[in-house]
């Protein structure tokens, strides 16, 4: 992992941005290393965007705010217009390929651009409720910036009692978070 990493976050109200974002940072603090988890709600509660900040560090984290995301993640159309100002010629840009009409929308100054089709994959191959760790699995995979063994305890101790109603819950979001790291897998070189 590289000294720092700057993620962005964001979506339309309900999509589940800031639950990813307290999981990640739980996850990583878990890991011993420093996390800084900042959430920016948008104007609704329900159908505003949604944008979570968080950093990532084996180290001190010196300032809570920065310019440009190492990774960025948008689950919406306006969510990638929100985030447009966060990227920067280093940083890994993913979006749900799902999403209608972005054609010359999508970032330009962008290192890597990785579409991921998480909303058809949550519909099609889970349920549509776990989305979300799907998204956080293209998080892990995207960033390496926590393992994915770590992500899942993660989910256990925030869903372990929904998982105890109903255990088939727990394989369901484990499968849904390995396919969504499976799909962020950066490219080499």
């Amino acid at each position: 992992m590289a000294e720092l990493t700057r993620i962005v976050l964001a979506g339309e109200g309900g999509q589940g941005v800031q639950t990813v974002a307290e999981i990640l940072a739980e996850a990583a603090n878990e890991e011993g290393k420093q996390a800084l988890y900042i959430p920016n709600f948008g104007v609704e509660q329900r159908g505003g965007v949604s944008v979570a900040y968080v950093q990532i560090s084996d180290r001190q984290i010196g300032a809570p705010k920065f310019q440009t995301g190492d990774i960025v993640i948008a689950l919406s159309d306006r969510a990638v217009h929100r985030t447009q100002k966060y990227v920067g010629p280093q940083t890994t840009f993913v979006y749900d390929s799902t999403i209608q009409g972005l054609e010359g929308e999508l970032p330009e100054n962008a290192g890597e651009v990785l579409p991921i089709p998480a909303v058809e994959v949550a519909k099609k191959e889970f349920h549509p409720r776990v989305f979300n760790i799907i998204i956080l699995g293209a998080v892990v995979g995207a960033s390496g910036v926590i393992t994915l063994e770590q992500a899942k305890a993660a989910v256990e101790k925030r869903l372990g009692y929904k998982f105890t109603k109903q255990p088939e819950l727990r394989d369901l979001n484990f499968r849904a978070l390995e396919r969504g790291a499976g799909m962020a897998v950066r490219r080499a070189g």
